[in-house]
């Protein structure tokens, strides 16, 4: 019948048309799917500020072109809509602090130091490695050959309490027995003046002196090997002195940090807080 031999011819067109679209409008090469193209499609992943590491698709921002796939992308606001996806910011990874090295001199003020390692680069814009070296003064008072040092050192040296913990791993030295360990002592100082150079200092490793202030009492440990072996006594430790006597202090770490302060009192161990807590070195 004619009619329905249109009506046949009709969907057959439809269907054609239907075909057409599909290839223009969904099939491999259509606009949209070129518009989906991004860092993925291109396999780009680059560091740094690179030029050449392009793609075309939409962009982050919203518009539509030339897109890029580097680390830099990020602050220049033109990465491809599929970048934190395809590359992903991965941070710094650092290990563990190694143990403090000891001294770089004996018997006098000097640095210790300790290190860590890259155990993953940043990629990709992430968070950048933390330092990787840190420093801290000390002072020893054994020469490498075992000796005592053999003489006094005045004013008093001291730094962080936190220094106390690495000396007890190190102290492995025959002067320094059982007994010596058990007459450590504590000693109480009320501060009378000190150097600007303290408030001033701003080095990761000698950030605790920032904490030392006019007018506060502070506690000073007296520990081994700072502790002399006849007598087991700290230099610098105010024996004898009564509490109008004023005694001389310097910060290991920076000479220019220094000042003076006066005995309160000797007790057996330190109580103060954290921050107002030192060693004779």
């Amino acid at each position: 019948m004619p009619g329905t031999e249109q009506r046949w011819g009709a969907m057959r067109g439809c269907k054609a048309l239907a075909s057409l679209l599909w290839l223009g409008l969904l099939g491999p090469g259509a606009p949209w799917r070129r518009a989906e193209a991004g860092c993925a499609q291109a396999g780009r992943c680059c560091a740094g500020r690179d030029p050449a590491c392009v793609a075309a698709g939409w962009r982050l921002d919203g518009a539509y072109g030339t897109c890029f796939c580097d680390e830099a992308c990020r602050r220049a606001g033109d990465c491809c809509h599929d970048h934190p996806r395809a590359c992903p910011a991965l941070p710094c990874v650092v290990g563990e602090w190694s143990h403090w090295s000891g001294c770089g001199e004996q018997c006098k003020p000097n640095f210790r130091m300790r290190r860590r390692y890259v155990q993953q680069e940043p990629k990709n814009g992430g968070e950048p490695c933390p330092p990787l070296e840190e420093k801290a003064g000390c002072l020893e008072y054994v020469t490498y050959e075992g000796q005592n040092c053999g003489h006094d050192h005045v004013p008093a040296f001291i730094t962080t309490f936190e220094y106390s913990k690495e000396r007890k791993r190190r102290a492995a030295s025959p002067l320094w027995s059982s007994d010596t360990e058990e007459s450590s002592y504590c000693v109480e100082f009320k501060t009378e003046s000190l150097s600007h150079h303290c408030t001033l200092e701003n080095r990761p490793y000698a950030r605790w002196m920032q904490y030392i202030r006019e007018g506060y009492t502070v506690c000073v440990a007296c520990q081994p090997p700072a502790m002399q072996s006849g007598n087991h006594r700290c230099s610098g430790d105010g024996l004898n002195a009564d509490g109008n006597k004023v005694l001389h202090w310097q910060a290991v770490g920076n000479p220019q940090c220094q000042g003076t302060w006066k005995k309160v009192r000797q007790v057996e161990e330190c109580s103060c807080p954290g921050v107002h807590s030192f060693i004779f070195t």
